[in-house]
């Protein structure tokens, strides 16, 4: 990168400013967030499949109680704000602002959509009695579900300000750092759901 740093009246490039393992503080930083997170969804998944294969009559079988066909278009939705982060960091790169920003809104609007869609997912199945309170199943379903839908919208919030920034014109071809840095967060979440979706609804 060619970010530049002022350090006393001299501007330093960024490549000589940030000494160490060879990437600027903020993706560093992210990288060391999302290591935190995988850890912490690694115990999530693990225990969640320690006490399902434990007590297997606690679980009913797929779509019996998950609406499956809902999830499955919410999944499709998140996978497609991923290719539209892809494309607001490649606009980035290259300068367009116009298609920064456009890009940058579609992967708002959609992530919203998720936590929306989640959220009417949540309203039915509590409608029909199935709670945190249900068992084995309710609880771990509310509460790996829940944490993922937590950190999507804290995506969605840290998403809006990329983009107010990006409206603003705070990022060129020189400094993109925030649309990467919110982009590997986003990636991680999509990531996760999948894995999720695979376990808690398909098997």
């Amino acid at each position: 990168m060619t970010h530049a740093v002022t350090e006393g009246s001299v501007m330093l490039p960024a490549a000589e400013a940030e000494q160490g393992a060879g990437v600027y503080n903020e993706k560093l930083g992210m990288w060391i967030f999302l290591l935190s997170e995988v850890m912490f969804f690694t115990a999530l998944i693990g225990s969640y499949i320690i006490l399902r294969f434990s007590n297997p009559a606690a679980w009913p079988a797929p779509g019996a109680v998950l609406n499956i066909p809902v999830t499955a278009v919410n999944t499709f939705l998140l996978i497609c704000s991923s290719v539209t982060m892809v494309k607001a960091f490649a606009n980035a790169q290259d300068g367009d602002q116009r298609m920064l920003r456009i890009w940058l809104v579609l992967t708002v609007l959609i992530g919203a959509s998720f936590v929306g869609i989640q959220a009417f997912e949540y309203n039915q199945l509590i409608g029909h009695g199935f709670l945190p309170s249900s068992g084995l199943y309710g609880s771990t379903f509310y509460t790996m579900t829940g944490f993922h839908g937590f950190h999507v919208t804290m995506g969605v919030l840290c998403m809006i300000y990329v983009t107010a920034k990006a409206f603003r014109g705070r990022y060129t071809p020189d400094d993109y750092r925030g649309v990467e840095v919110i982009g590997l967060y986003w990636h991680f979440v999509d990531l996760v759901w999948i894995i999720l979706f695979t376990i808690v609804y398909l098997i």
